[in-house]
C-alpha cells in the first residue's frame, strides 16, 4: 500500500481498511455529501476500472452523476465497459460521437462492441467509421451474434502463430512485442494458411524443444467452442474440462476469436443475478439503485399475479365457511399447514432451480429426483405432522383437531416437494424461465393444497 505521505487521498478520512469495498464506499459518500470534487477526483484517480465500477453501482443516479463527472478521462471508457448493462446508458445520455470516439481509443472490440449498444444507431455508424479497420472488423463481426451465443462474449483478438514456421521464429517475433503476451499466458493458438485451426503450442514447448523444428510438429489438441453455441453450454464445457480459455471457431473450423474464463465468470455472475431477481418476481432491468417509479412498475406486475392466486387459494377456504364458523381452532391453525408447505416447497425450488442453472438435471436423474423429493417430504412431513399434533394437542385438547393438523401437513409438505421439482422441469420444457413463474406457481399449490386437505379432512372428522 502506498504510504500516506505519497497519496495525500488517504490521509486521516480514509479508514486503516481501505482495501475494503465497503469503507472505500463509506468514504466516497462522504465527499459525495461534502461535494469535495478535487478530492473525489483524486480519489477515482486511485482506483481500477473495476471498483470504480462497483462504487458507480452503489449510488442513487444524481450521485451517480456527480461521481461520474469526477472520473479520470483515460479510465471512462474502461469503467463504461464494465459497469452493468442498466446504468451504461445513463452515464452516456449527453455523450457525442467525438466523446465515445476518445474513450474507445485504448479499448478492444469487446469493450467497444458492449459500449456501442447502448448508443443510437446514428452515433454508432459514426463511431465505427473512425475506427481502426482492424477493431471496425472485429466488431462488426461481434455485432453478428445473437445475445446468446458464443461470438457476443469472445474475444475477436487472438494471439495465433502458423504450423509451418520454427520455433526460434516464433521466440523472435514474441521478442518484438513484449505486449504480445500476459502473466497468464500459456499457450499459443496455431493455424494454417487458410485461419483452420490446428491446435495449441505451450509455451514451455516452445523453448524446450530444437529451435529449428516446426510448430506444427508439437502443436497440442485444443478444446474448441462454436461460435453460434449457446453461452451456457459452452459455460458447462468450461466447468467440466476445467480450462481457462478455448478457441472459439465457425461451422467451417476457422478460427474468429478466443472465449476466456473471466468471460464465463461474469456470465455466471449475470445468471446469478438474474435468477435471484426471477425469484422474487424482479425484473431483469431493475437494478439496485433504480428510479422509485420504475421499481414500483417492474414488481407491481408480479405482485398481481399473486394477488390472483392468492384470491383463488381465498375461494378455496370460502367453500368451508361453514367448517371455520363453528370450529375457531381450525382458523387459528390454518396458517400453519400452509407456512410449512410452503417452505418446505422452496427448498426444493431453490436446490431444483441451481441444478437446472449449472445444466445438472436432465434425462433419468429427472425420475430419481422426483422420487427423491416425494421421499424427502414425506419424511420430514411425518416428522413435523407429529410435532405439530402434539402441539395442537396441548393448545386445543382435541384429538380430532390434532389428527387434522397432522394429516393436512403430511400432505401438503409431500406435496410441496413434489411440486417443488415438477413445476420447474414442466416450465423448463416449455422454454419458460422456471426462476421467474415457479415460486408463483409452487404458492398457489401448496397453499390450495394446504387448505382444502386442512379443511377437508376437518369437514369429514369434526362436523
Amino acid at each position: 500500500m502506498t504510504s500516506q505521505s505519497e497519496n495525500p487521498v488517504k490521509q486521516d478520512t480514509l479508514p486503516e481498511s481501505y482495501d475494503r469495498a465497503e469503507d472505500k464506499l463509506i468514504y466516497l459518500q462522504r465527499l459525495v455529501a461534502d461535494k469535495d470534487l478535487s478530492t473525489m477526483a483524486e480519489f477515482l484517480n486511485d482506483q481500477s476500472e473495476y471498483e470504480i465500477a462497483s462504487l458507480l453501482e452503489s449510488f442513487p443516479h444524481d450521485s451517480r452523476q456527480l461521481i461520474w463527472e469526477q472520473v479520470p478521462v483515460d479510465l471512462k471508457g474502461q469503467v463504461l465497459a464494465e459497469v452493468v448493462d442498466d446504468i451504461r446508458p445513463s452515464l452516456m445520455e449527453n455523450m457525442q460521437a467525438e466523446e465515445i470516439e476518445t474513450l474507445a481509443e485504448d479499448l478492444d472490440a469487446q469493450d467497444i462492441a458492449e459500449i456501442l449498444d447502448t448508443v443510437d444507431d446514428k452515433v454508432r455508424s459514426e463511431v465505427m467509421s473512425n475506427l481502426d479497420e482492424e477493431i471496425r472488423q472485429q466488431v462488426s463481426q461481434l455485432n453478428t451474434y445473437e445475445e446468446y451465443e458464443v461470438g457476443d462474449y469472445m474475444d475477436p483478438d487472438t494471439i495465433q502463430i502458423q504450423g509451418n514456421i520454427t520455433l526460434e521464429e516464433v521466440q523472435n517475433w514474441l521478442r518484438q512485442d513484449e505486449d504480445l503476451l500476459d502473466d497468464e499466458t500459456q499457450e499459443l493458438i496455431v493455424v494454417d494458411a487458410s485461419h483452420q485451426l490446428l491446435g495449441l503450442l505451450s509455451l514451455v514447448d516452445l523453448i524446450k524443444y530444437p529451435q529449428q523444428s516446426l510448430v506444427e510438429q508439437w502443436i497440442d489438441p485444443a478444446i474448441t467452442i462454436n461460435d453460434r453455441m449457446d453461452i451456457q453450454d459452452a459455460a458447462a464445457v468450461f466447468r467440466s474440462s476445467d480450462i481457462r480459455y478455448a478457441p472459439v471457431v465457425n461451422s467451417f473450423g476457422e478460427l474468429v476469436g478466443q472465449l476466456n474464463a473471466e468471460d464465463i465468470m461474469e456470465i455466471i455472475q449475470d445468471d446469478v443475478d438474474s435468477t435471484m431477481k426471477h425469484l422474487a418476481g424482479v425484473s431483469d432491468d431493475e437494478e439496485l439503485f433504480a428510479p422509485i417509479l420504475r421499481s414500483a412498475k417492474s414488481r407491481s406486475v408480479w405482485l398481481g399475479i399473486n394477488l390472483l392466486t392468492a384470491l383463488l387459494a381465498a375461494a378455496v377456504i370460502g367453500q368451508f365457511e361453514e367448517v371455520l364458523a363453528q370450529v375457531v381452532a381450525l382458523a387459528v391453525l390454518m396458517p400453519v399447514v400452509a407456512s410449512m408447505g410452503g417452505i418446505s416447497g422452496s427448498q426444493t425450488l431453490t436446490v431444483v432451480i441451481r441444478g437446472l442453472a449449472m445444466g445438472q438435471i436432465g434425462g433419468s436423474n429427472r425420475l430419481w429426483l422426483m422420487n427423491k423429493e416425494l421421499w424427502v417430504g414425506a419424511i420430514n412431513g411425518v416428522i413435523w405432522a407429529v410435532i405439530m399434533a402434539a402441539i395442537a394437542q396441548l393448545w386445543f385438547h382435541d384429538p380430532k383437531i390434532s389428527l387434522v393438523i397432522g394429516c393436512a401437513i403430511a400432505i401438503n409438505m409431500t406435496a410441496a416437494n413434489v411440486a417443488g421439482i415438477g413445476i420447474p422441469l414442466f416450465l423448463k420444457r416449455l422454454d419458460i424461465d422456471p426462476a421467474l413463474s415457479a415460486s408463483v406457481i409452487l404458492t398457489t399449490v401448496t397453499d390450495i393444497v394446504g387448505f382444502m386437505s386442512f379443511l377437508g379432512l376437518a369437514s369429514l372428522l369434526i362436523l
